[in-house]
């Protein structure tokens, strides 16, 4: 009797115990595996002629999270500017920027790049000349490899630009970050004379080309 008596004691305490913590393992099972994977965000580098300039076009896309100011597809390592200027580091002026592919497409991200400088120009652009300054792809996976290359040969086919399309399309190497008085460099310094009559002009074209992607259109 007094077995049978601790049994059932013991039943109901598991009946009270289910009762009490059941609804919330359910909760628990049910947000763990309803709860949204958060989207990683993605990376992007690219080498369009003074980094000034491609940083300020890219700060205003629509899905792009941050962009930085800097160095790559060098051997020197950790470069200053000055270093870089002098065109015998190997390595380019480039901006790294991290976008959100839910909101904006890598293909979006090489329509602007290619649109906003001239890639058929060999390490220059406008009054900027040397390696430095040179038109890049620098690549993070195949996916991104594949598509620059679909995008250079559709452009170079469909006869867009008067001369071949030079931009190099290369795996992407370590960046380094440019010192801080060049980065948001046009946001910091909008009435240098080289955000004003290189810069500006620039960012207003693209304003007008891509109104419908920019980040005031989100407003």
């Amino acid at each position: 009797m007094k077995s049978e008596f601790r049994n059932r004691v013991v039943l109901a305490l598991g009946l009270v115990f289910a009762m009490a913590w059941g609804p919330a393992i359910v909760a628990a099972q049910d947000e763990s595996t309803t709860k949204p994977t958060e989207q990683k965000s993605m990376k992007a580098t690219f080498g369009g002629g003074c980094f000034w300039c491609v940083e300020a076009i890219f700060e205003n896309l629509k899905g792009v999270e941050s962009v930085d100011s800097g160095y790559s597809g060098g051997d020197m390592p950790d470069p200053t500017y000055k270093d870089v200027c002098s065109g015998e580091t190997g390595h380019a002026e480039v901006v790294q920027i991290t976008y959100n592919p839910d909101v904006v497409t890598y293909e979006k991200l090489l329509e602007v790049f290619f649109k906003t400088h001239d890639p058929t120009t060999l390490n220059s652009q406008g009054a900027d000349h040397g390696t430095q300054y040179r038109s890049a792809v620098f690549f993070h996976d195949d996916e991104q490899k594949e598509t620059a290359e679909r995008i250079k040969n559709s452009l170079n086919e469909s006869g867009a630009y008067d001369k071949p399309i030079v931009t190099e399309i290369v795996s992407a190497t370590k960046f380094y970050p440019a010192e801080e008085d060049h980065q948001d460099y046009f946001r910091n310094n909008p009435n240098a004379g080289y955000c004003q009559f290189a810069i500006r002009p620039k960012l207003d074209k693209f304003k007008k080309v891509f109104a419908e992607s920019l980040k005031t259109a989100e407003k």
